[in-house]
């Protein structure tokens, strides 16, 4: 691929892998509507769909989740690109969540702990947006909280009923299940944030990225 033409395309879905995520939710729904599933498999696709949604709540509409963890977390100086910059989100919620959200729903119940760590994934969610960012932002909302209480909530909470009335998952699952779980939060989003952080970096997001109040604080 001509160097000038793949560099674009980064670029691109750097900027715009979440409006692409909201038409896979509309294929993913589309899916689901024309396509008989056993339950488990079911909800592990509706949760994948629930992420595309989730992340176009984060980083689309109303979108100021990166400028709002920067602050909130981190207490950052260059909130539009420290530590949590375009590439960084590119590389957690693209290629780890699209990726294993997809697995798990494509394999359902033949890596059923593929599931529980993915559905693990939305619960720290849950918890992060309902209670860690309003707590430490003194704020009653913030980006992504309603797709996390709407979606991911009763979607978690389906699945793990639905799973515990089975006798097809083992020991060996859930505990693979929970260890990856723990791992994707926090090795998969909060180190990769730490890893991939670069205060010098390019990879800025566009100022629609802050919360609200530190847009009309900039302007002249």
């Amino acid at each position: 691929m001509n160097c000038s033409l793949e560099k674009y395309l980064m670029h691109f879905m750097r900027q715009h892998w979440f409006d692409i995520g909201l038409v896979l939710a509309v294929g993913v729904s589309l899916f689901l509507l024309f396509t008989t599933l056993s339950p488990i498999a079911f909800l592990l696709w509706v949760s994948l769909a629930a992420l595309f949604l989730h992340q176009f709540e984060e980083y689309r509409f109303p979108g100021y989740f990166p400028g709002m963890v920067n602050l909130t977390l981190f207490a950052s100086k260059q909130p539009d690109r420290y530590p949590l910059n375009t590439n960084t989100a590119f590389v957690v919620n693209v290629l780890l969540g699209w990726l294993s959200y997809f697995l798990a729903a494509m394999l359902n119940e033949r890596a059923i702990w593929l599931g529980i760590a993915t559905m693990l994934v939305s619960v720290g969610n849950i918890i992060a947006h309902t209670f860690l960012f309003n707590l430490k932002g003194k704020t009653l909302y913030n980006p992504g909280i309603a797709t996390a209480d709407m979606l991911f909530l009763p979607i978690a909470v389906l699945f793990f009923q639905r799973i515990s009335q089975t006798h097809s998952v083992m020991l060996f699952d859930w505990i693979v299940g929970v260890v990856l779980g723990i791992a994707l939060n926090y090795i998969g989003i909060l180190k990769l944030i730490d890893w991939l952080k670069d205060d010098q970096t390019t990879y800025i997001f566009p100022q629609r990225c802050l919360p609200p109040a530190i847009r009309e604080a900039q302007r002249p």
